[in-house]
C-alpha cells in the first residue's frame, strides 16, 4: 500500500485530479476528536499503509501540533513523520496533493517525506490583500502600512519562493509579481475581498495552464493577518514531471533509522547527514527537470590557470664570482658544499668569535703547597700623617682676576674656582714652666 499523507484540516485536502490519486487522511483538532478516537484512527492508518506523513502549516494552533506529537509518542512509532511547512495554508494543501500523487510512483517513505522540502521551492503562493497592517510573515515597510488605511487600496503579496509586496490600484491590470519559469496550474481561494485581479491579470501574466477554485482554508486569515483576501497558489500539475524531479536527486541512507533520504536531514528521525554525502540536486537540476528533459550533469567549472612561477634566485656560495660587492669572501671555516646563508641579508655576516680554550684540569697532587698563615706585626707607635700638599707653591702670589673675566659670567654647569688655602701655620710652642727662683726670659714671652 502507498504511504499515507495526512493534513490537519478538511480544508487542506484538495480533491484529486484523477482516480489513481489516494485521498488524504485528516487528523482533526483536539476539541473535535478525543485522544482515544484519534489513537485508534492513527493506529488503523499505520496498519493499513505502513507509514504516515503529516503536513501542517505554521499557522496551525499550538494545541493541535501537540496532539500530533502526542499521537506519535503514545503509539511509540518511528513510522510517523511530522513535517511543518512555511507555505501559506493554500500552498500546504497544494503540496499535500502533490505528495499524494507521488505516493503512487513507488518512492520509499523516506524519499517521499523528504520530497516535501524539495517541492515547496516550486510552489508560488501569495494573496491579494485589502490591508497589510496585520501581516507579519512578509516584510512590510512603513509606507505600505500607511496606505493600508486608505479606502480601495489593494496589495499583491508573494510569500514563496521569494517574498514580494506590491501596491495595486482598484482597477490595476498589471501583474507585477515575478512569474514562475515553468508550466503551472493556479488554485484560487476567495475570502471577503471582491476583486478579479487574480484571474484577469495574474493568470494571463503567469501563463498558467488552468485555473480552478478551492475553498479558503480556515488558517488563511490567521496566516495573512486579515480576512479580506484572495489566496492563490501556482504549482506543477503533472505527476510525471514531479516524479522525474524527485528521482533526479541523489539518495542516501539514514545512519539512524535506515530510511532512504534526499537532502541533508531525515524526515522521520530528524537525524542530519554529513554535508559531503548529502544530495543537493534540487538547485543545480532545476532547469533540466522543469523543462522535461533528462537531468543533465552540471559541467565542471573551467580550471583556472595556475599563476606563473615566481622567479627564484639560486643559492650562491661564499666567495663565488657572482656575489654582490659587499659580500665578503668565503671564511676559512665555510665548506664548498654549504650554501651561502647571507644571500638575502643587507649586511655582511660577522666573523665567528674564537672560542677561549679551556684550561686543563690539574690533579690534586700538582697544586702548589700552601704557605703558613702569618699574623701582622703590631704597630709600636702612632703613624705620622703625611703633610698636606698646598695647591699653590709657598710664596707664590695669587693672581687677581681681570675686570673682563669678572664681568663675563661663568659657563652654565661650570664649577666655580676657589682660592687656594693658605699653608697651615704651626702654633707657637708654650713656655715651659720654670722652677721657683728663676726669672722668666723676656724673649720667651715675646
Amino acid at each position: 500500500m502507498p504511504t499515507a499523507i495526512a493534513v490537519t484540516s478538511p480544508d487542506l485536502a484538495l480533491p484529486a485530479t484523477d482516480r489513481q490519486t489516494p485521498a488524504a487522511v485528516v487528523l482533526r483538532a483536539p476539541h473535535l476528536a478525543p485522544l482515544d478516537e484519534a489513537l485508534a484512527e492513527t493506529s488503523a492508518v499505520l496498519e493499513h499503509h505502513g507509514h504516515l506523513i503529516v503536513l501542517y502549516s505554521t499557522a496551525c494552533p499550538p494545541e493541535h501540533v501537540r496532539r500530533l506529537h502526542t499521537l506519535r509518542s503514545v503509539l511509540e512509532s518511528d513510522r510517523i513523520a511530522i513535517l511543518p511547512s512555511a507555505l501559506p495554508p493554500l500552498g500546504v494543501a497544494v503540496l499535500a496533493r502533490q505528495l499524494r500523487q507521488l505516493s503512487m510512483c513507488g518512492f520509499s517513505p523516506g524519499v517521499l517525506a523528504c520530497a516535501a522540502r524539495l517541492l515547496a521551492h516550486y510552489v508560488h503562493a501569495g494573496a491579494l490583500l485589502g490591508s497589510v497592517s496585520g501581516l507579519d510573515r512578509v516584510e512590510v515597510d512603513l509606507r505600505s502600512h500607511m496606505k493600508s488605511w486608505l479606502p480601495g487600496v489593494h496589495f499583491a503579496v508573494l510569500a514563496t519562493p521569494q517574498p514580494q509586496l506590491l501596491h495595486l490600484d482598484r482597477h490595476s491590470t498589471q501583474a507585477g509579481l515575478r512569474p514562475p519559469g515553468f508550466a503551472t496550474q493556479l488554485a484560487v481561494a476567495r475570502g471577503q475581498l471582491s476583486a478579479d485581479w487574480v484571474t484577469s491579470a495574474l493568470a494571463p501574466a503567469w501563463q498558467v495552464q488552468g485555473v480552478y477554485e478551492a475553498r479558503l482554508p480556515g488558517e488563511s486569515a490567521r496566516w495573512w493577518g486579515t480576512q479580506k483576501l484572495i489566496e492563490f497558489a501556482a504549482a506543477i500539475p503533472d505527476p510525471a514531471l514531479l516524479s522525474r524531479l524527485v528521482a533526479s536527486v541523489r539518495r542516501e541512507e539514514c545512519g539512524w533509522c535506515g530510511q532512504e533520504v534526499i537532502g541533508d536531514r531525515c524526515a522521520f528521525c530528524a537525524a542530519p547527514l554529513a554535508r559531503d554525502r548529502a544530495g543537493g540536486g534540487s538547485a543545480g537540476r532545476e532547469p533540466a527537470a522543469i523543462a522535461g528533459a533528462p537531468a543533465a550533469v552540471a559541467a565542471p567549472a573551467p580550471a583556472l590557470e595556475p599563476p606563473p612561477p615566481r622567479p627564484t634566485r639560486p643559492a650562491r656560495r661564499c666567495g663565488s664570482a657572482g656575489c654582490h660587492p659587499w659580500r665578503p669572501p668565503a671564511s676559512p671555516g665555510c665548506s664548498a658544499s654549504t650554501a651561502c646563508r647571507c644571500r638575502d641579508r643587507r649586511t655582511p655576516p660577522a666573523a665567528p668569535m674564537p672560542r677561549t680554550p679551556l684550561m686543563p684540569r690539574t690533579s690534586p697532587t700538582s697544586r702548589p703547597p700552601r704557605t703558613p698563615h702569618t699574623w701582622p706585626t703590631p704597630r709600636t707607635g702612632p703613624t705620622p700623617r703625611a703633610p698636606r700638599v698646598p695647591r699653590t707653591a709657598p710664596g707664590a702670589r695669587r693672581r687677581r682676576a681681570s675686570p673682563e673675566a669678572r664681568a663675563s659670567p661663568a659657563p652654565r654647569g661650570a664649577r666655580p674656582s676657589r682660592a687656594p688655602r693658605p699653608p697651615p701655620e704651626h702654633p707657637t710652642p708654650r713656655a715651659r714652666p720654670t722652677a721657683p727662683g728663676f726669672p722668666v726670659a723676656r724673649a720667651a714671652r715675646a
